[in-house]
């Protein structure tokens, strides 16, 4: 149900954290190449060796706060109902989540980029659900929440960032264990710079297994050290 004028205004007046606010080509997944508006959340509490933006992750530095108010109203003046929420780490912040129900109900297409190490149980089951697992070489594997695939289903994604071949078994031993491949969409995306992208589709191809292979189309529209695309 639409939440009346006084609740929407109590909700419109709620703040979140925020890195920046953009408008591009969605680089990733398989909504790869769409034209998509990017929240940027601030703050993480993970730090993954791969990261590659170490300028939202620090809470007590950077980012600005805006109310949830001028955030709808950039997003209404970009004319795409797209909105991808990123970060740092979106569902490290609680306001996010009645926001999402709210832009939900007004029409748009929700998806959310987590690192999965917090529950997805309090996210409207609208939302697009894209699950970073962390492999080994991340350093970050202790924080995995593998209870989450309990609520992803087909309009969803699971990737894994491959750095290296441990990382590679480590994603398949995951994606049988919990029957993925069954259940959503499963990324292999290559560390950039790091894992030889050859490799990697070969690899894949041998396992005869529903993975898609995926690449950061944006790092190589622009320049991969570009923010704001």
């Amino acid at each position: 149900m639409s939440l009346d004028i006084e609740n929407t205004n109590i909700l419109l007046s709620k703040t979140l954290r925020i890195n920046e606010l953009f408008f591009s080509i969605q680089g990733e997944g398989t909504r790869s190449g769409l034209p998509c508006v990017f929240i940027r959340l601030h703050g993480c509490k993970l730090r993954c060796s791969y990261c590659d933006t170490p300028y939202a992750l620090d809470k007590n530095n950077g980012g600005k706060t805006m109310d949830l108010k001028s955030i709808e109203e950039y997003i209404d003046s970009i004319p795409t109902d797209f909105i991808e929420f990123t970060g740092g780490e979106p569902l490290e912040q609680e306001n996010v989540f009645e926001f999402f129900t709210y832009l939900l109900d007004k029409g748009k297409t929700i998806a959310v980029e987590t690192a999965g190490h917090i529950l997805l149980d309090s996210v409207d089951k609208r939302v697009i659900k894209i699950v970073d697992i962390k492999c080994p070489s991340s350093t970050m594997t202790k924080f995995n929440k593998f209870e989450n695939f309990k609520f992803i289903d087909t309009k969803d994604e699971v990737k894994f960032v491959i750095g290296n071949d441990e990382d590679f078994e480590f994603a398949l031993n995951v994606c049988s264990e919990f029957d993925l491949f069954n259940k959503t969409s499963v990324l292999f995306s290559p560390v950039f710079g790091t894992m030889n992208y050859q490799n990697l589709a070969e690899k894949i191809l041998k396992t005869g297994k529903k993975i898609r292979f995926q690449i950061q189309l944006h790092k190589y529209i622009w320049d991969p050290s570009t923010r704001g695309v």
